[in-house]
């Protein structure tokens, strides 16, 4: 529902901070749009009008990045929680440093409120901090940021929902949308709004099971939208060397690539809190639910937290080998796996594990034979390759082995250089031959609004790269290996593994 159809109050905001002090603080003024002129002006027509679909911690630092693109206009906010003062920040005071940047170092102390400097204690190493995120404070921030582009100061053109199926039937005038919910509401909401015609950038990972990453890429194909997913990497200088660098044979055909991962960030390996606590004013939590199955609400599932779940998130591997393998897809022309394992430490059955080691086989392709990836996380690293001497290897990594060398980079493929460090100083690269990207926000807006170049990370070809990544927790829940038929999206010798691949959902949101 929009936010002038329901009675929610503000609890929860930093000390003393109330919704009629908000709501009051927010009071402005709309006017006309041809006084924008100037400098850097794009004409309304020339906009693309956006729609922001979760907006807590992470949809919060994307809205405002999206903000600074010149012909974006984000014109409604959507979320389940009104506003909450819980939502973990990476560094003290991150949410209001950035929008006081945001807003030209505005001196509105409305800005103080979205951060609380209080320590939020993750895990026994991981502390975050308490910000401020939500509908609400979201639609405040849009609303100054607008305002103060506009000769009276004031702007008040955004609306707010709390039902992204409202926003798509009430906003005729939204393009696109920005997707931020948690991994269980992704496939559901894009489907939505791609079958409404909207263009749809989605936060990484892109799905939360195998079945819905497939469907995405069908919705995508069907109604021809511009998509995309979070990835920045797949836009970066680094994997188009990575791709330059294999593909003139520096290293030789590549055998084998070894990824480590100091997540999580989040509690993994628990078990399901007892009992219920009540549900925060302002948080739909049935809606939050959506189609997970029914529990009571309890703060051991979010914010952020619900990672570790197997009903709402995808685990340490799903939420950042999106990053790492979509590198591994593009480089080494990667397509589905033949054969998953994977081995864990301990774990009850509705929580991912603190710790795995998965491996995925796939096939030889034209001229390049079959690659073994090996994937470790929860602090468990590869062996440190001999040509490293006496140096460590780093907390996060990827390594590409080839018969003639091998590659060593940052998690995703940053940073790439040869070891060992004598044959990097006498590399001479190889030309540049693949086109640079202006961007991952600027391939899908550009896409959106007519350009002909396509998006990198497309649903169509981040769902082939998704099936593979979230095998390995089906390979995890079943504790057997897989042998993959991608065509028939089943394994044929693990009957079991069919409710992980397309799990039924709780009545009203099927796909």
């Amino acid at each position: 529902m929009t936010e002038s159809s329901g009675p929610n109050s503000t609890a929860g905001f930093h000390s003393k901070v109330d919704r009629r002090s908000l709501l009051k603080a927010a009071a402005v003024t709309i006017v006309p749009r041809h006084v924008l002129g100037g400098a850097g002006f794009v004409p309304p027509s020339e906009k693309l009008n956006v729609a922001c679909i979760g907006v807590g911690s992470q949809g919060l630092r994307v809205m405002l990045e999206f903000l600074q693109e010149r012909d974006v206009q984000i014109v409604s906010v959507c979320d389940v929680n009104r506003f909450g003062n819980n939502y973990p920040e990476w560094g003290r005071h991150e949410f209001r440093k950035k929008v006081r940047r945001l807003l030209g170092g505005d001196g509105s102390t409305w800005i103080d409120w979205l951060s609380t400097g209080r320590p939020i204690r993750l895990t026994r190493s991981v502390t975050a901090y308490a910000g401020v995120a939500g509908r609400e404070p979201c639609r405040k921030i849009v609303n100054a940021y607008y305002g103060l582009r506009r000769r009276s100061g004031s702007y008040r053109g955004g609306t707010a929902y709390v039902d992204f199926r409202e926003l798509l039937e009430k906003e005729h005038d939204v393009d696109a949308v920005i997707v931020g919910t948690p991994d269980h509401w992704h496939a559901h909401v894009s489907i939505a709004a791609m079958k409404k015609g909207k263009h749809v950038f989605c936060q990484k990972p892109m799905t939360r099971t195998v079945y819905e990453a497939r469907r995405m890429a069908e919705v995508a194909r069907e109604t021809g939208v511009a998509t995309q997913v979070a990835l920045k990497v797949q836009a970066s200088e680094s994997t188009r060397q990575l791709a330059e660098w294999i593909g003139a044979g520096v290293i030789g055909p590549v055998r084998q690539v070894i990824n480590w991962s100091s997540r999580p960030l989040w509690p993994q390996g628990i078990d399901p809190p007892c009992g219920a606590l009540p549900v925060p004013e302002g948080l739909d939590w049935d809606l939050w639910l959506g189609p997970s199955p029914a529990r009571p609400y309890h703060e051991a599932y979010l914010p952020f937290v619900w990672r570790g779940w197997h009903d709402f998130g995808t685990g340490a591997v799903g939420d950042m080998g999106c990053y790492s393998f979509d590198t591994m897809f593009r480089v080494l022309g990667l397509e589905a796996p033949e054969r998953i394992e994977a081995s864990s430490s301990e774990h009850p059955e509705q929580s991912f594990p603190k710790a795995c080691i998965h491996y995925w086989t796939f096939p030889a392709r034209k001229g390049r034979p079959a690659v073994e990836i090996r994937w470790y996380d929860g602090g468990l690293r590869p062996a440190t390759p001999a040509e490293m001497g006496n140096a460590e290897l780093a907390g996060e990594g990827l390594l590409f082995v080839g018969d003639a060398g091998k590659i060593l980079c940052g998690f995703s493929g940053s940073n790439p250089r040869l070891i060992p460090e004598s044959r990097m100083r006498s590399f001479v690269p190889p030309p540049k031959t693949l086109p640079r990207s202006p961007g991952n926000h600027r391939e899908w807006i550009d896409a959106a609004k007519g350009a002909a170049a396509p998006c990198g990370a497309n649903f169509v070809f981040e769902a082939k790269v998704t099936e593979a990544i979230l095998l390995a927790n089906v390979a995890l829940r079943t504790g057997h290996r897989l042998r993959w038929d991608r065509e028939g999206l089943r394994v044929p010798d693990v009957p079991e593994a069919a409710a992980l691949i397309h799990p039924e959902y709780r009545a009203g949101w099927e796909l």
